[in-house]
């Protein structure tokens, strides 16, 4: 029950959102509130049901209150009134916004007006522990805390654009993807229209030839703008996603990429950058095929790809973007066997991944993202060889790859990644010096590689690949310690990998890699 007549019906909605914000933050408000109103759903998502209801053409009417209350003891008719009839509440959060009491007001009495409506947080400045409000942290009617998910407008997250589409996603209801994906799509109509209507006027003037020319490159450009988005959920989103382990979510990114080339009339026609950008999303559709456990999907998606990227290749076999797009796609054809212990079948993969990685170093020997991709395909080969217990000439590769690795960090110090791969390539060379009975040096090894792997999950303690280097250290480890006769640290190293693993498994059930580690985990040691 509502007091002081606030409401005249149960689910009164006047309103889409109430926005609430502390006036030092006037301006950035006045400027989303204007950009809220005036966007226009994309019409093809206009009507389509939502958990929001259906889908509306514009997100119009947006409350904002315009008074300043320092006199004031408690929020005004009008505020109140505007809550009341609000169908969500959207929250400018920043330092400002955690002093200001109104904005504590606001976010309480929507809350307990509308338990059941989502309240969104848009971060405008600062860190969220000195940004988000104190009433936005308060637990709900069973004691939970919720930390809410916030559009982050900051330059090094979302950014603006992102951002805006995300709070468009909160208040209809509607996936983001497909709000970026149909965004996308109005934006190239938009163009097309302006080319067609550029053409009808190259007819009127005879003109017709330069003004063809003029279509074809505003057609280019808006290709290069489509393919913009893709770059971006090929590198920037797919690697957020993926510290968070959500392979739910990277296969609708992956889906939605791979269906505007679908929409292409003609592939051939397409330039080679294209079709090189097809490739990589080949790649990755394979790479989360081979993580849910679909290994025949995932080949074929590898296969398609190698055809494209070796044709590439073949036309410019000096091209280092060529030879790269190459060498990924022999990798992921090597990697395919390699995961079902088809060892024999994926060396020869991994040794022409190696040889074009030397192709590129020799082309460009201070470029060190293809030192590393030498390191890489040195420490495929080094696992085969571990795997398949070869002669030292073939395991000293696992030597090779630590050199060229550790090579790669002092290019690029301070990057996560790299120690990452060193860390991995430590793990490597401490196998292969098992399997030269080598146990107290290969401990050494594991140690370097567990010190690294905590040094990174301290400074990024959420970070899903991180926590999973963590889990198979532990559990490399404790077979190492075992094989030394340290019976009761063995044990219970692997206790704590069992645990880490399930923690992994709980995050992203479709995860297969996670399911296969827990059962191996479950097996006596060696």
């Amino acid at each position: 029950m509502v007091n002081e007549g606030i409401v005249t019906a149960a689910d009164a909605r006047s309103y889409r959102a109430f926005l609430s914000y502390s006036h030092t933050d006037e301006r950035f408000a006045r400027r989303l509130h204007r950009w809220l109103e005036a966007y226009r759903i994309p019409p093809r998502l206009v009507g389509t049901a939502s958990p929001r209801g259906p889908v509306p053409k514009r997100l119009t009417p947006i409350f904002r209150d315009r008074a300043e209350l320092p006199a004031a003891t408690s929020l005004d008719r009008e505020v109140r009134l505007a809550l009341s009839q609000s169908a969500a509440l959207l929250v400018l959060c920043s330092p400002a916004a955690r002093k200001s009491r109104w904005v504590d007001a606001e976010i309480e009495l929507f809350r307990g007006l509308h338990p059941d409506r989502p309240i969104i947080a848009a971060l405008v400045d600062g860190e969220p522990e000195e940004s988000f409000p104190r009433a936005l942290l308060q637990p709900d009617a069973n004691g939970v805390v919720h930390e809410p998910i916030a559009a982050d407008f900051r330059g090094d997250s979302d950014g603006p654009k992102l951002a805006r589409l995300k709070i468009v996603a909160g208040l209809t209801g509607v996936a983001l993807d497909q709000i970026i994906q149909r965004d996308a799509q109005r934006q190239l109509r938009r163009v097309i229209a302006i080319t067609l209507l550029t053409v009808l006027l190259t007819l009127s003037m005879a003109l017709m030839l330069i003004f063809a020319v003029r279509a074809q490159m505003e057609a280019q450009r808006q290709r290069q703008q489509a393919e913009g988005l893709i770059e971006f959920m090929l590198t920037d989103l797919r690697q957020k996603l993926e510290g968070v382990g959500r392979l739910d979510v990277l296969q609708t990114v992956n889906q939605r990429a791979l269906a505007y080339y679908a929409d292409q009339p003609n592939l051939t026609d397409l330039p080679a950058d294209s079709l090189d950008r097809r490739a990589r999303i080949l790649h990755a559709m394979g790479e989360d095929d081979q993580k849910r456990g679909d290994s025949a999907g995932a080949l074929a998606k590898f296969r398609e790809a190698h055809r494209v990227t070796g044709a590439l290749l073949d036309a410019d076999p000096r091209d280092p973007t060529r030879v790269f797009a190459h060498a990924q796609s022999e990798y992921w054809l090597g990697y395919a066997d390699y995961i079902v212990f088809k060892y024999d079948a994926s060396l020869p993969h991994f040794r022409a991944y190696r040889d074009l990685a030397l192709r590129l170093v020799e082309l460009r020997p201070d470029n060190r993202t293809y030192v590393r991709e030498l390191g890489y395909a040195q420490g495929n080969i080094c696992s085969v060889a571990v795997s398949r217990k070869g002669p030292k000439d073939v395991l000293a590769e696992c030597g090779r790859a630590l050199q060229t690795m550790e090579k790669v960090g002092r290019m690029a110090p301070g990057d996560a990644s790299v120690q990452e791969d060193i860390a991995n390539r430590h793990g490597w060379l401490a196998d292969a010096l098992r399997a030269e009975g080598r146990d107290r040096e290969a401990l050494e090894e594991r140690r370097k590689q567990a010190a690294i792997v905590e040094s990174l999950l301290h400074d990024d303690p959420k970070n899903a690949s991180y926590l999973e280097d963590w889990m198979l250290v532990r559990y490399s480890t404790s077979q190492v310690l075992h094989a030394l006769g340290e019976q009761h640290e063995a044990e219970a190293m692997r206790a704590e990998a069992r645990r880490d693993v399930d923690r992994l498994s709980a995050s992203d059930p479709a995860n297969n890699d996670w399911r296969i580690w827990r059962r191996k985990f479950e097996k006596p040691f060696d």
